[in-house]
């Protein structure tokens, strides 16, 4: 694969979703999970999404159960959790594997750029920000919240 724009994922729903479809936004990519530490990320998430989505940013949610165990649930219990806890808004994607010999080759093809782009995820919520051109900008710990000054500024300039 030679661009982000050459996958198709299922959305939550199980509706295929190509990424091509986001071509000239701004991409916010996120594994996301219901019973983590980091969860309460999920409220940042929607705020970025309602404050930037008319300026071109789209945030996509990829749930996974690779660290800790911390997103066991299926499809419809990962919307209804996310509806009801945190008025997601954004595109949430089905289950996925971020990291281990299941990953999913869109996470494969996002890990292995190089850094400072690519590289492993370390934990649930780590984000990747791509430009409007479909090039991986930025990779941001799970560590940094959504709202972080640095990747404010980050998204700020792709969408510029």
């Amino acid at each position: 694969m030679a661009s982000i724009y050459d996958f198709t994922m299922k959305n939550i729903d199980g509706k295929a979703t190509p990424l091509k479809s986001y071509k000239g936004k701004v991409l916010l990519i996120v594994n996301v999970a219901s019973k983590c530490g980091l969860t309460p990320q999920y409220e940042q998430l929607e705020a970025l999404n309602k404050k930037y989505k008319t300026k071109g940013l789209r945030i996509l949610g990829f749930p996974a159960n690779n660290f800790g165990g911390q997103e066991p649930g299926t499809e419809g219990e990962i919307k209804q959790f996310c509806s009801l806890n945190y008025k997601v808004s954004f595109e949430l994607f089905s289950k996925i594997s971020v990291k281990g010999s299941d990953i999913h080759p869109l996470y494969k093809y996002l890990t292995s750029l190089p850094k400072p782009v690519g590289g492993d995820i370390q934990w649930n919520f780590g984000k990747f920000l791509v430009g409007k051109d479909g090039t991986v900008i930025a990779q941001f710990s799970s560590m940094m919240k959504p709202d972080d000054p640095a990747i404010l500024a980050a998204i700020e300039k792709a969408l510029a």
